[in-house]
């Protein structure tokens, strides 16, 4: 499959929200929070999407997407938002949006990647350790529905990018 990561544009709002609904259950933004993050937050948002195809009559289809955090003087950054729309996963799609994004936050001067990840969303937490993540802190009662999470960290090379292999 041939996919494209790029940054995310105003353009994209509506297939965000879409995604957002296909791929969480709770917790999700709306479409007033995307919006605030694509034009106000002091944020990045990088999506992956498989292009347009005009001889297939196909419109560019966007398959997931990921959000970092920057704080003014911070060395730090929070990814705040991920996912891979259900239908996209395991087939490495997740682990590539995260190296663009862990490049883009190393070409900041990022030296720390913090998440927060639900305690019982096995894929991702495997997807983050895999990548470098470790756990840093546990939060109880974390999620809406009660779900404890887990908040992690990763160590960045600024201006390089720094993913485990």
């Amino acid at each position: 499959m041939t996919i494209r990561l790029r940054p995310a544009t105003s353009r994209d709002l509506d297939a965000l929200y879409r995604l957002e609904q296909s791929a969480f259950e709770g917790d999700r933004f709306s479409r007033r929070q995307l919006w605030h993050l694509l034009n106000r937050a002091h944020a990045v948002t990088w999506v992956i999407e498989q292009p347009e195809r005009p001889e297939a009559h196909r419109p560019a289809a966007l398959l997931g997407y990921g959000t970092l955090l920057f704080r003014q003087g911070s060395r730090r950054a929070r990814l705040y938002s991920f996912c891979v729309h259900p239908d996209a996963r395991g087939g490495g799609l997740g682990r590539r949006l995260l190296e663009a994004l862990a490049e883009a936050a190393g070409e900041r001067g990022v030296e720390r990647l913090g998440l927060e990840v639900r305690a019982d969303n096995r894929v991702a937490l495997g997807l983050y350790r895999r990548m470098g993540f470790r756990l840093e802190r546990w939060l109880p009662e974390y999620y809406e529905d009660g779900c404890a999470a887990w908040q992690m960290v990763k160590a960045l090379e600024a201006g390089a990018v720094a993913c485990a292999g």
